[in-house]
């Protein structure tokens, strides 16, 4: 391993960090191509600006042909999501009606060897329960199909969901499911433990700290720089975003789950737009995610196990609906520059 935590005091651009080597460290530092805009540059520009800045690793969150087609041929590896109301017809259907769903929509448009992830469905249970009991059946024909093609191995498939799936987060050894949600999260546990693949999970501490009534949590604790740490048994956290995993990984060992990895499919801090929203916040928050991972220091509960995680979001978009900060998560502008100097930076 070339990084070690003996760096993370040097002021290393995140660029460089994007551009290091897979083999360099376990984790994988990535950033979510969110596109409900109507601003936004083609996607030929998008790739030249993922390019010079050596960002490898990319979420897109619905299989676009012509946003496919950009990416094809370019190096760049893909987590690519299948949306929610497409996962009726998928887990009705049968392997072979899901396989020619694949070639359809993403195989015609890129090659295989650049996807990494197939994320089945988006928070469904937080956003669209009624997709709910879908989602297995749908993810276990994906996965049939893909063993037809032989790429069952290389392309995992999970299910990424919000951090309220846990009924209780503190400390994280008390980390457990909503009751209510184990009829899907536990054939979900199953499958991804079948299939190693891994818990894909949304981590917002800005929502948490927002949402948290007489300041429950403080700002400090979840932009890294907290001075009073929490204790929990022999483990110490002093950060809510390693507390929310480590959470998440007790609640699945409670279930039985002890080998199933965790990925971080979205993370981030808005720039503007509510409490604390502020291009200072976000870059605090975004270059302490990025160096825990490029230096691979893992969680408290898993030291050393990389972490994968992916940056929410690439631009903003204007388009989204909620909070007025839902439109203003976007690390780079519009013209490819990037909206901060997000770097690791230890000290200031």
């Amino acid at each position: 391993m070339l990084i070690t935590k003996t760096i993370q005091g040097l002021i290393i651009p995140v660029s460089l960090l994007f551009l290091l080597p897979s083999e360099a460290v376990a984790a994988t530092l990535g950033i979510c191509y969110g596109r409900v805009a109507n601003n936004l540059p083609t996607t030929s520009e998008v790739v030249n600006i993922l390019k010079t800045n050596g960002i490898l690793n990319v979420r897109i969150f619905d299989p676009d042909p012509v946003t496919l087609q950009s990416f094809s041929g370019t190096g760049i590896n893909l987590m690519t999501g299948v949306p929610n109301e497409v996962l009726p017809s998928l887990a009705s259907g049968t392997p072979a009606s899901a396989l020619q769903w694949l070639q359809t929509n993403i195989f015609a448009h890129i090659v295989p060897s650049q996807i990494r992830y197939i994320a089945v469905g988006n928070e469904v249970l937080l956003k669209d329960p009624f997709y709910a009991p879908h989602v297995v059946p749908a993810m276990v024909n994906i996965h049939q199909a893909l063993k037809t093609l032989n790429l069952d191995k290389t392309i995992k498939l999970s299910s990424p969901q919000a951090a309220s799936v846990l009924s209780k987060s503190y400390p994280p050894s008390l980390g457990a499911f909503d009751p209510s949600l184990r009829s899907v999260l536990l054939p979900l546990l199953n499958f991804l433990h079948e299939t190693e693949s891994p818990f894909m999970v949304n981590v917002y501490p800005y929502f948490s700290y927002t949402s948290s009534t007489s300041n429950q949590i403080s700002l400090d604790y979840t932009l890294f720089r907290s001075n009073v740490m929490v204790q929990d048994g022999m483990l110490t956290y002093d950060n809510l975003f390693e507390a929310t995993i480590d959470a998440i990984v007790h609640a699945m060992e409670k279930e039985g789950f002890v080998e199933v990895r965790v990925v971080v499919s979205e993370t981030g801090w808005p720039k503007s737009g509510g409490e604390e929203a502020s291009v200072e916040n976000a870059l605090a928050y975004n270059e302490n995610v990025a160096r825990r991972v490029v230096a691979n220091v893992g969680t408290p509960k898993r030291p050393g196990v990389g972490i994968e995680v992916y940056l929410f979001d690439l631009f903003d978009e204007n388009g989204k609906s909620g909070d007025e900060c839902e439109k203003h998560f976007g690390i780079f502008g519009l013209d490819g520059i990037k909206a901060y100097d997000l770097r690791f930076n230890s000290g200031n």
